[in-house]
């Protein structure tokens, strides 16, 4: 099934399995449902200050109430934004990625996240090889040195996402062939990262509300891989 623009409503397609990320409020298990998506992808992160999200972390009922529809959970990290004065997390170095680490797996445990499930920690801009080298790979040692690498995935567009496989800090899918990378096509410039287990094909932004579920912008992404971190799923 593949998600169509601004309708709540799906069109038949051999995408497969879709998941929403939350770009305006939370959206009730029963009306992912409805709309026709497979689960979610949800926050392990604490609220920024002055953000208003309501899905920010998630909670333990909330993730129950997913997995009581049916839904499948895939666990992310985002605190910090560029704009904000909190700023993006790839730029709090080595430690700070190791307390971005420990924040994560505590509420990731909180909310019943298993512990073999990843969790995707987001470069949400497009860096260059330079922010890479110098900030964001220091970040994921960080993080790695928490997680592993093997729980460890990012989330970015299609150089951010083969930088992180390159240098060797995101884990593998037990899918062969492919790593804990979630692509969005933001800054990937019409190119793929043929590792990746998600690929966020619809973005909401200012000039496009994207996919509605009740009056609720969501993001869409696809699932390319049997192994796409979700938390039901023995590892």
């Amino acid at each position: 099934m593949l998600a169509t623009a601004a309708t709540g409503t799906r069109a038949a397609s051999a995408e497969g399995l879709q998941l929403v990320d939350f770009a305006d409020r939370l959206v009730q298990p029963e009306q992912i449902k409805a709309a026709g998506f497979g689960g979610a992808l949800v926050y392990v992160s604490e609220l920024r200050p002055g953000a208003t999200f309501d899905f920010k972390p998630v909670t333990r009922d909330y993730a129950d109430r997913l997995r009581a529809s049916g839904l499948q959970i895939v666990s992310c990290y985002q605190f910090g934004k560029p704009g904000w004065p909190t700023p993006s997390d790839f730029t709090r170095g080595y430690d700070g990625g190791a307390a971005d680490a420990q924040t994560a797996l505590r509420l990731h445990g909180a909310a019943g996240g298993p512990a073999s499930a990843p969790i995707f920690f987001s470069v949400d801009e497009d860096i260059d090889a330079s922010a890479w080298k110098n900030l964001g790979v220091q970040w994921f040692r960080g993080i790695n040195s928490v997680l592993g690498v093997g729980r460890t995935g990012i989330y970015g567009g299609r150089r951010q996402c083969g930088w992180a496989i390159a240098d060797g800090v995101v884990g593998s899918s037990t899918s062969p062939g492919h790593r804990w990378a979630w692509q969005t096509k933001a800054w990937s410039r019409g190119e793929r990262e043929p590792a990746a287990v998600l690929f966020q094909r619809e973005v909401v932004t200012a000039s496009d509300p994207g996919f509605v579920i009740d009056g609720i912008h969501v993001d869409v992404n696809d699932v390319l891989a049997p192994d796409f971190g979700q938390w039901d799923l023995a590892r």
